[in-house]
Order: structure tokens, then sequence, then C-alpha cells
């Protein structure tokens, strides 16, 4: 090699390293900027509509079926006691006390899922609040990860109370079915308002598996959910949100 030429590929280098540094510097200012602010605006205004919603509906146009997306917003305040103590007793117990991460419960399903082929999650409300409103649906570590960094931004820019109304609104409740309101006319015919404790606690019952489960006509399985939700939301104190 010329001296000339290995003298450019000594100025090449730094040069495209410092491009690369540049670039990267600028992904993780956008990065971080889009989702904080992505993060605060959902903090006042009501998320219209999320990945998964969107991946229903495309699944159920391949199976043939009409598009339907049956959300029905409904403040906090307008959402029975009963489905708030429901989705806490099921869910999250220690919902009101952790940061976003319930890290007992994250072992104990280790332990459980280690044990047994049927696994099972411990995602917390907040880490579930996360993966719906603002993320894709599959197991990657990839997504995982990205979930905790939004749980981590939810719990700093929300209340508890706005992180179970965003809940509450957006879960999936069955095939095309979106949030308390959809899922309390649905099943029910009453608005969420109205919600009974053993309503409550059916709807609660299905969360896992919502396409496969029904509130009001359980398998012996879901039943037995029912059952032990309602034994938890007596066990529980007061829910100060």
């Amino acid at each position: 090699m010329s001296p000339t030429n290995n003298n450019r590929s000594k100025i090449f280098r730094p040069g495209i390293w410092k491009l690369v540094l540049r670039v990267l510097k600028l992904f993780f200012i956008l990065f971080f900027s889009i989702t904080i602010f992505w993060v605060i605006l959902y903090r006042f205004v009501n998320p219209p509509v999320t990945w998964l919603m969107i991946q229903r509906g495309f699944e159920r146009k391949a199976d043939g079926k009409d598009w339907k997306i049956d959300k029905q917003w409904v403040d906090f305040d307008d959402i029975a006691d009963p489905m708030k103590r429901a989705a806490v007793a099921a869910e999250d117990q220690r919902f009101l006390d952790h940061f976003g991460f319930d890290f007992k419960a994250m072992e104990a399903a280790i332990d459980k899922n280690a044990k047994s082929h049927k696994l099972i999650g411990g995602s917390t409300i907040s880490q579930q609040t996360a993966k719906n409103v603002f993320l894709w649906s599959d197991r990657t570590y990839l997504r995982k990860g990205i979930e905790a960094y939004f749980t981590v931004l939810i719990e700093l820019f929300w209340s508890k109370k706005r992180i179970m109304e965003v809940y509450l609104n957006e879960i999936e409740m069955g095939d095309g079915i979106y949030g308390v309101e959809a899922a309390s006319q649905t099943y029910y015919h009453k608005d969420a308002k109205d919600l009974t404790k053993h309503e409550a606690a059916a709807i609660a019952s299905i969360f896992p598996d919502p396409l496969k489960w029904s509130p009001t006509n359980p398998s012996n399985y879901v039943h037995h959910r029912q059952y032990l939700i309602l034994k938890n939301m007596r066990r529980l104190g007061p829910l100060d949100f």
C-alpha cells in the first residue's frame, strides 16, 4: 500500500466512527424526546387506539370476520369501585405500593414456570399498561426491555389513578372488545359504573386469555378464578388512588 493510501485509511476510519457516533447520538436524542413527550401527552389525552387493537382487527379480517374495535372510554370515577378492586386482586395486589415492578411476583412466576408447562406472567398493571398502550405484542427480549422503559416513564409521569384508568379502558376483554365499558355493555348490558363485585370479578377472571374465556359462560377453571379473585378482593385493604 502506498503512503498516500495508508494516510487516507487512517483519516477514513476515525471519520466513519465520528459519523456513526453522531447518528447514534441523534437517534437516542430523538428516541427519548419522542417517547417522553408521548407518555406526557397520554397523561392528559386518552389513547385513541393501540397496536393490539389494529393487529386483532387484521386477524379478524383474515378469518373472514368484520373489522371490530368495540371501545368506549369511561372516566376513572365512572368505573365501579369493585372493578378497580377486582383488577388489583386479579393482576397486581401490590399495585399501589411498587414503582412499576413487583420482583416478588416475578420470582414466584419464574419458580412456578420452571415446574410447569403452563407459563404464567409476573407483570404488574403498570407493565401491562405500558405494553398495551405503547408497544406491540410479542415475547422478545427487545420488547420486554422497551416495556420496562415505558413502565418507568408512566410511573414517573402518571399517577396510579391515571395508570388504572388507562389500563381498564385499553386492555382486551373479549373478541374485538376493549375496555371495561365495552365489556360491561357486552356481557351485562349495563354501564361500567354499575358493575357488582361478582360481575367485576368475572370480567377480571378472563384478563389472561380474553379470546378464549368468557365471564358469562365460564369454564370450571374460569369460575374458580372468579372465586379466588373475590376472595382476594375481601383481603385487600382500602385502595387509596
